[in-house]
């Protein structure tokens, strides 16, 4: 296999409370959590169906890890998920809670909205128009 990036990792405040989060709110599965002793976890989350990056969710354990919660890319767009239906996921996402930040967007290059996670990182929900 070619390299790839296999995961990122996201400061967290609370394990439960991300993995809820990321698995009601956005329908990412749990690829794993696994207990490393001493309040550690291992815990791997991501889109259904996906094959290569994952989120490792890291429960924060120092004062300067927890004042990077929600500001992991300095208020910008930190995570880009990328969809085959902007509408749909769209219309789900605000209907399971999650906070958009701006109206849909149709842009040259697809249709986007920024929205936040649970702790205020930004994403971009994204469906690429396909170049003709």
């Amino acid at each position: 296999m070619p390299q790839h990036i296999g995961a990122l990792t996201l400061l967290v405040r609370d394990y439960d409370e991300a993995i809820a989060f990321y698995t009601s709110k956005l329908g990412f599965e749990l690829v794993e959590d696994t207990d490393l002793g001493q309040g550690k976890r291992w815990v791997l989350v991501a889109p259904p169906q996906s094959t290569s990056t994952r989120l490792l969710l890291a429960q924060a354990a120092s004062e300067k890890q927890v004042q990077q919660i929600g500001n992991q890319a300095g208020g910008r767009v930190f995570l880009f998920l990328h969809t085959d239906d902007f509408q749909r996921d769209y219309t789900l996402y605000r209907e399971r809670g999650v906070r958009f930040l701006e109206e849909p967007r149709h842009e040259s290059y697809g249709s986007v909205a920024v929205f936040e996670d649970c702790y205020g990182n930004q994403w971009d929900l994204l469906e690429q128009r396909i170049a003709s």
